[in-house]
């Protein structure tokens, strides 16, 4: 008679199954719809028997551990559809990131799209025939065994400790292994769908081999692999990139990779943004300023910056003296501080400055204006008094809070504390990081902990805003900084006629300016409002004896500092009307003999098809306020 062991379930209640009785035989008796289980707090999957007396769990698709089991599944199920069209493949470990799974691979011939419905094809059949899977646990060097003939595996093996157990699942002619337990039964992974296929360096590395790589998402439902494909599709008509391509803001070059041209429309609304700020910091006693490009290596080597960013910095020779472009502008802003004698009447200094930086960036991460290798900083630097710092910090939220505001934008806080590779005394950090939380608290902001990702200067805020898609951004931060000013023997004099140390506040409310306009072109799906909007009105003729009306009107829209173009070609009034739609000028006005004998304008705001009836004075005096308010609704 085989012997009985008893089980604890979640719940508290108890009861006896035979031993070695598996979690799967156990599921389908207390909860059908789980993927994977655990034993005493161990995480297994379903073909682990229950050999002694023990409390057992069991997850299904919705948690996390049933996420990570599912995803797995797809990811074996995806080598084993690959291998069978390419039997020559060969893999690197499956990776996921949420629900997102990737596979990396080495095979003789370029892969294409094309082939993703041939191999989505092959794995729903595989589902719908339910073929098994075989499991087994090993230790990790038994699992360098298994996979003694594939050299990617045995490098993600080789992180591993020798008597580390991982999970190893094989189906058709294909083996896996993975840290955490999979899904067993082929129909938990029916809802996925392969998205993607490109070049992947192996490790990110772009010194090693390109490998192919087919990505794809998996989900528990079928309507949220719906709603994430519906997600994908908005996202792609939003792309900034397709966008900035059709309404002529910016362009890119293989002279120059990674660092923007920017065209006529896109400038109009970088230089709108930087007048709005500069006109906001003007009203807080913000001093703007200019730092060069090109600074001597020794002033990185005093910042700290050349020990923590010199691989992603260009160089230059000046009169046979190492010189670098400038990554940062903090040093610059230290030198002017220096540069003549302080006091601390003079305290705090607001130092601002629009300025240009280089980093170095591998070309694989480059993604439009999102990931650059130049770009705008709107940067600035705060020198204060110890007794200042809250006071400082409190109002450079302030303006952050209002530029965000214009824009419509949400956000969320974030305090990063101390990375590994901080630079000073802990005194210090413990002070810092004290005084940004006390600021944050007193301001009733909710705000999350980032341990170990401050700057290694200083701790930080940083500002995460959500866009129209629910994507999460980091642009603004306010960092507090010792260090700095003790590295540049900064020093004021202070109301005892001694000198003192200032403490330095850093911070930017965009962030970048190009990836900020990056983030809007996609907020706004290229429709911007009307203060932002590089052309804000166009004037379209009915036909040729009209055209006079239009250039009259042009020329005193122009006078009034509206943006505005006209469109007198010879061609189909409806077509011009859509071409300027595609443009996503905000008003179209169409001029013929009514508004030219009444003067009144049909005015058309974009993505309407209504028309709204207005004399010349009401729509002047309504662009006028929209530009004074920055207001987003069009009237």
């Amino acid at each position: 008679m085989s012997k009985e062991i008893e089980i604890v379930l979640p719940d508290g209640s108890k009861q006896k199954v035979t031993k070695y009785t598996t979690l799967f035989e156990i599921k389908n008796q207390l909860m059908e719809e789980a993927v994977v289980g655990s034993i005493d707090g161990e995480l297994v999957d379903l073909a682990t028997p229950v050999k002694d007396n023990a409390e057992i769990a069991f997850y299904d698709c919705s948690s996390p551990e049933g996420t990570t089991a599912i995803c797995q599944l797809v990811s074996l199920l995806l080598e084993e559809a690959i291998k069978t069209l390419y039997p020559e493949a060969l893999f690197a470990k499956a990776q996921r990131d949420e629900q997102t799974v990737w596979v990396d691979l080495r095979v003789n011939q370029p892969l294409s799209a094309l082939i993703l419905k041939d191999l989505e094809h092959h794995i729903k059949k595989q589902i719908k025939v339910g073929a098994s899977i075989e499991s087994t646990t090993v230790s990790v060097s038994e699992a360098r065994e298994i996979f003694k003939d594939n050299e990617l595996k045995l490098f993600a093996l080789a992180e591993l400790m020798a008597d580390q157990q991982v999970f190893v699942y094989s189906f058709g002619n294909v083996t896996e292994f993975f840290l955490e337990p999979m899904a067993l039964e082929l129909a938990t992974a029916q809802y996925f769908s392969l998205l993607k296929v490109s070049g992947a360096y192996w490790q990110g590395n772009p010194e090693n081999e390109m490998l192919q790589r087919v990505m794809g998402v998996v989900f528990a439902e079928k309507s949220q692999l719906l709603a994430h494909l519906d997600y994908l599709e908005e996202s792609e008509k939003r792309s900034h990139q397709k966008l900035g391509k059709e309404l002529d803001l910016f362009m890119f070059s293989e002279e120059a990779p990674g660092m923007p041209f920017y065209l006529e429309n896109g400038l109009t609304i970088r230089n709108e943004l930087q007048r709005f700020l500069r006109e906001l910091q003007a009203k807080y006693d913000y001093k703007e300023v200019k730092t060069p490009l090109i600074l001597n290596q020794r002033l990185w080597e005093r910042s700290g910056h050349w020990d923590h960013y010199k691989n992603n910095m260009y160089f230059t020779k000046v009169a046979d003296e190492d010189y670098a472009l400038k990554p940062m502008n903090c040093p610059g802003h230290c030198l002017i501080f220096k540069d003549r004698k302080r006091s601390y009447r003079d305290l705090p200094m607001r130092m601002a400055e629009f300025g240009q930086v280089h980093r170095h960036e591998f070309s694989g991460a480059l993604n439009g204006l999102l990931r650059v290798r130049t770009f705008c900083q709107d940067d600035a630097h705060i020198f204060v008094r110890r007794n200042q710092i809250e006071q400082e910090i409190a109002l450079a939220l302030k303006i952050i809070d209002e530029v965000y505001k214009i824009f419509g934008f949400e956000y969320g806080v974030e305090l990063s504390t101390r990375p590994d590779d901080f630079m000073g005394e802990i005194e210090l950090w413990d002070e810092a990081e004290a005084s940004l939380g006390k600021v944050l608290t007193d301001l009733g902001y909710k705000y999350n902990i980032n341990e170990g990702d401050g700057a290694f200067y200083g701790p930080k805020i940083d500002i995460h805003i959500k866009d129209a898609l629910n994507r999460s951004h980091q642009c603004a931060t306010v960092q507090l900084d010792f260090q700095m000013p003790e590295k540049f023997d900064l020093t004021y004099v202070d109301e005892d006629n001694q000198e003192a140390q200032p403490v330095m506040i850093h911070r930017a409310v965009f962030g970048s300016l190009d990836r900020f306009l990056g983030i809007l072109i996609e907020h706004y799906a290229g429709a911007f409002p009307f203060w932002l909007a590089p052309k804000q009105v166009a004037l379209i003729n009915v036909a040729p004896p009209h055209e006079s009306g239009v250039e009259e009107l042009f020329q005193e829209f122009h006078a009034a500092g509206i943006r505005v173009e006209k469109d007198l070609r010879n061609e189909k009034l409806g077509k011009k009307i859509r071409e300027a739609e595609l443009r996503k000028i905000p008003y179209i006005l169409v001029i013929g003999d009514r508004e030219i004998k009444e003067g009144t304008f049909a005015v058309r705001k974009h993505g309407s098809d209504k028309i709204k009836q207005m004399t010349k004075l009401e729509f002047m005096n309504l662009v006028k306020q929209q530009i004074q308010e920055k207001n987003h609704q069009y009237y």
